[in-house]
């Protein structure tokens, strides 16, 4: 892309002069020029990113975002001297650790009492005002702020440089996380100039948004690895993997809420603390609200309780603080909560049903997946009759017995999780489960890795794996084979048409001719999708694939850097690593897959099919640049993810929520709540056909 704009002309630096070569000769008059320009474009990528992740407001085109990236990896790849541990490359380059540290915090991470009514909120109020010698008629000031569903975690500053990221731990010791803490975006490596001299120890709540963490479960359950109950089991487990690469790959976000010893920073009130925080570059949730009396909370709480399904992640209630820090010193804390400060949790809706049985699922990698079987209950809207129980150490943990009655809920409104049993309405009839030890499908040995919690079906051919990986193959995310559903797959192989994904392109009107509900027509639409199918976009083959670690955004890195299947087929696992988003766990993975003899074999069937996958194509000018897409609603001539991919393609970003930054909202058939946000914030609202003339002729 020609860039003609000269404010981006100078942020990308367009030389005029000789290319800095460190091979040159005269590399040492370089040296200074070269460190130079590397801190250069380390602080424009910080302000990008700043611009991007915090403010919501990008003033540079991803491709030219890239340019400045990739320039500032080659230099620092050639002069190693200059490497930084806080440089923006640096998010994703730490080695995977065998262990995390521990370390102390600068002042306790407290934990918050607990309020479910307003009586109690009021009790709350008159306690502060009795501690602060003040009359009851009196009016404290609160900061008021939602309370993000995440994990407490404590980031560590010193000279405006990131040194270290905690969890909050017992406290006061946490784990020392410091390098998947450096993967989310809105973290600062560095603080912002003129607001970072001393020490800052500002907390905050990492979490998962709900559009990413249907994302990754759809993606693992496409995989055959367990899910995640919630987004803040997700994003907990997230910040602790051992490498950070997977921690980077489920982008994570963050707000912060404040900071240790606020009096040190020169701020009385905590409204202001925040705002003194969000100039130093942190990330600060924009509903905070300054709340003139404990009533002014009750409100704010009443009006999040209807509007909480709006936001793209989860808050389980308000918290209210009081918002003068001299007294929030003053009241001090009581055990280990602070008395200044009050959580005001939302009510949980649960239901009580029957565990009639509990059951296992084989996946396409082997992981053996325990679930219930519900008397149908109904829940926050919907009849739940099934839950995942994810693996044989939950159901321990929550001592869960076939027979029990238990409480049920939806986890984020979306995902049935049962909570626990009704301890005290056990008859004595109730039976313990006990994990099987061999497959229940194929009856081969199911092995349990220590330290790991999943148990595998160790039989590749395992005809439930087998089912699971052409599922996953002909999914609408891979090749998108129309008419190749959960049924008419496993008619398939009853039939012994099809055992792996390569023998779908064998097959011919005549194999299919006398199968229950295979008519002419339905014969004639399945050729003619399997046929349609032979020239896939390679990072979709890859997706289907069922690589590990491979999901559909690194299928996509992976295949606009290789090209061709041959060409990732022969990497090594150094040159994987290459890779942006690629760390060691990763490339070990991918290298270990195209070395199985199951996958040459595959591979090569899929050749002779006369299975072509192509590059997907490169990113070119287009009214979508750099624009921000949403959609709402359903589209009458393609997917949703396939109008995002198109999107992406042509240069564009397809974020889940609407915002200010939002370019166009795209409404389809029956569009749900981003409507009226769009309205509110006077968005561009275009409606499909619009939408179409823009693509072109991409589709």
């Amino acid at each position: 892309m020609l860039c003609t704009d000269k404010a981006l002309q100078s942020e990308i630096f367009i030389h005029s002069g000789p290319a800095l070569d460190p091979r040159r000769p005269d590399r040492g008059s370089l040296t200074g020029k070269i460190q130079e320009r590397i801190e250069e474009i380390r602080k424009k990528i910080e302000e990008h990113n700043y611009r991007y992740y915090v403010l919501d407001s990008p003033k540079i085109s991803d491709r030219d975002y890239d340019r400045l990236f990739q320039e500032l990896l080659k230099l620092e790849e050639e002069n190693p001297e200059f490497r930084d541990t806080n440089s923006p490359t640096q998010r994703v380059g730490a080695p995977p650790s065998e262990s995390f540290s521990r370390q102390g915090h600068l002042t306790p991470m407290l934990s918050l009492a607990n309020v479910f009514d307003d009586d109690s909120l009021f009790k709350f109020d008159r306690r502060v005002k009795s501690l602060l010698g003040l009359p009851e008629e009196h009016d404290i000031e609160y900061e008021a702020e939602l309370k993000i569903d995440g994990l407490a975690v404590s980031l560590n500053y010193e000279g405006g440089m990131l040194t270290s990221g905690m969890t909050r731990g017992d406290g006061f010791v946490g784990e020392v996380v410091t390098p998947n803490l450096r993967t989310i975006r809105s973290i600062p490596l560095r603080l912002r100039a003129g607001e970072s001299d001393g020490t800052v120890s500002a907390r905050g709540e990492a979490y998962m948004s709900k559009s990413e963490f249907f994302r990754l479960n759809e993606e693992r359950s496409a995989s055959g690895l367990p899910t995640f109950s919630n987004p803040r089991n997700a994003a907990a487990g997230s910040i602790r993997q051992l490498d950070p690469a997977v921690t980077s790959e489920r982008k994570l976000d963050i707000f912060i809420y404040g900071a240790a010893s606020p009096l040190s920073l020169g701020v009385q009130r905590h409204s202001d603390l925040l705002s003194q925080l969000s100039g130093m570059g942190f990330r600060i949730n924009p509903h905070n609200r300054v709340c003139g009396n404990i009533q002014e909370v009750a409100e704010y709480k009443r009006e999040w309780d209807g509007k909480r399904e709006e936001l793209d992640y989860g808050i389980d209630g308000i918290v209210a603080k009081v918002n003068w820090i001299p007294d929030q010193e003053l009241l001090g804390s009581v055990s280990r909560s602070p008395r200044w400060a009050i959580a005001y949790k939302f009510k949980e809706e649960t239901a009580v049903t029957q565990m009639k049985d509990i059951m296992v699922s084989v996946g396409s990698t082997g992981v053996l997946t325990p679930f219930a079987i519900l008397e149908p209950v109904f829940v926050s809207g919907a009849t739940v009759s099934m839950a995942t129980l994810h693996n044989e150490d939950e159901i321990e943990r929550k001592d869960l017995r076939v027979g029990d009655l238990v409480r049920v809920k939806r986890a984020g409104e979306v995902i049935p999780e049962v909570v626990g049993p009704l301890l005290d309405a056990r008859t004595g009839d109730e039976k313990k489960f006990k994990m099987p030890e061999k497959c229940p499908v194929c009856g081969a040995g199911a092995h349990r890795t220590p330290g790991e919690s999943a148990r595998y079906c160790t039989n590749y051919d395992c005809p439930a794996q087998s089912f699971q990986r052409i599922l996953r193959f002909v999914y609408r995310g891979a090749l998108d084979i129309g008419g190749l559903g959960e049924r008419t797959v496993a008619q398939l192989m009853k039939a012994g048409l099809v055992t792996d994904p390569s023998d779908i392109f064998f097959l011919s009107p005549a194999d299919l001719v006398g199968l229950p509900g295979m008519g002419k027509k339905r014969i004639s639409n399945l050729i003619s999708e399997i046929e349609k199918a032979r020239n896939p976009r390679l990072d979709k083959l890859l997706f289907g694939l069922g690589i590990p670690g491979v999901g559909d955004h690194v299928a996509e890195i992976l295949a606009t850097r290789f090209r061709t299947i041959e060409n990732l087929e022969g990497a090594s696992e150094e040159e994987l690593m290459s890779v942006p988003e690629i760390g060691p766990t990763t490339a070990r993975d991918i290298s270990d897959f195209f070395s199985r003899e199951s996958t040459v074999n595959l591979l090569s069937r899929l050749g002779e099919a006369g299975v072509d996958p192509v590059p997907p194509p490169r990113s070119r000018p287009s009214r979508l640049s750099s624009k921000s897409i949403v959609f709402t609603g359903t589209l009458n001539s393609m997917s949703r993810e396939r109008a995002m991919a198109a999107v992406r393609q042509l240069g564009g970003k397809t974020p889940s929520t609407v915002s200010r930054s939002t370019d166009y909202l795209v409404a389809g058939r029956n569009p749900g709540t981003k409507l009226e946000r769009a309205r509110s914030l006077e968005v561009e609202i275009i409606d499909e056909e619009t939408f179409l003339e823009i693509l072109g002729d991409l589709v």
